[in-house]
């Protein structure tokens, strides 16, 4: 088959083969570490249509090649040449089709990971939420420190940075392990990736953990997930006063199916 017949076939596979990729991540659950849940039924929809164009291109090839096939048999009217029309393009014209396809061959045959506390150090690990995520309304009503989750901590710190505020609230929070350079073997860090439309826009948040007497970070190995209790604190920290979870207990804990917040 020469390329000239071989690139609709590229068109329509990489089309077919990209809906199906769509709808792997949904049904296998990945999609929650690529997207906002918001976003899923879109996506849905998308891989669907693909599929459906794909299927449609593919059955056109198919009818197009039997017409020609019967067309070789029966006498044909010469007709007039008319002169094709040369273009000049930088790739060739099937560079487009096999690049989608080789990506999503790629997506099919790999599985997606979640970020690592690498990713969060590069990134910028930060106690902060951007003006957009602030939402004051939620704190109307009192939540039970213990109750806050690691954004909740976070998006109060936002509107009240003052770390003595807290002293002696209860904690108990759940992320991952992230072991910042700058800091002593007693403490390090607990973080979770914030994701407002897909992975490429995540951005890390986390509160610094100061470990029991007689513990250090090297049992605490960077990316796993633990769940931290105790209660806050305020220390001078990076040469700045930070809220600091005085942890009495931490338990390792499953990384979770959904690993981002919102």
């Amino acid at each position: 088959m020469n390329l000239k017949k071989l690139r609709p076939w590229l068109d329509a596979i990489s089309i077919f083969a990209w809906g199906i990729l769509l709808l792997k991540y949904w049904i296998t659950g990945k999609l929650n570490i690529l997207i906002h849940p918001n976003y899923f039924a879109l996506t849905v929809t998308g891989g669907i249509c693909l599929i459906a164009i794909g299927g449609l291109k593919i059955w056109q090839i198919l009818k197009v090649d039997r017409t020609k096939n019967r067309s070789r048999t029966t006498p044909s009217i010469d007709s007039p040449r008319i002169a094709a029309v040369q273009h000049v393009t930088l790739f060739p014209p099937s560079f487009g089709s096999t690049l989608m396809l080789s990506v999503a061959l790629i997506g099919l045959i790999t599985t997606p990971r979640t970020f690592t506390s690498q990713t969060a150090l590069e990134r910028g690990l930060t106690e902060s939420l951007p003006i957009t995520r602030l939402q004051p309304q939620e704190f109307r009503n009192a939540t039970k420190p213990e109750n806050r989750s690691l954004v909740e901590w976070v998006r109060l710190l936002n509107f009240n940075p003052e770390p003595d505020t807290y002293r002696g609230q209860k904690v108990k929070v759940q992320g991952f392990v992230i072991h910042p350079p700058n800091i002593s073997e007693q403490y390090l860090w607990i973080g979770r990736f914030i994701i407002t439309c897909c992975a490429a826009d995540a951005y890390p948040i986390g509160l610094p953990v100061k470990l029991p007497p007689g513990q250090s970070r090297v049992s605490f190995p960077p990316d796993t997930w633990w769940e931290i209790q105790g209660e806050a604190s305020s220390e001078e920290l990076e040469g700045k006063r930070k809220l600091i979870i005085q942890a009495s207990s931490l338990d390792r804990i499953p990384e979770p199916k959904n690993p981002y917040d919102y």
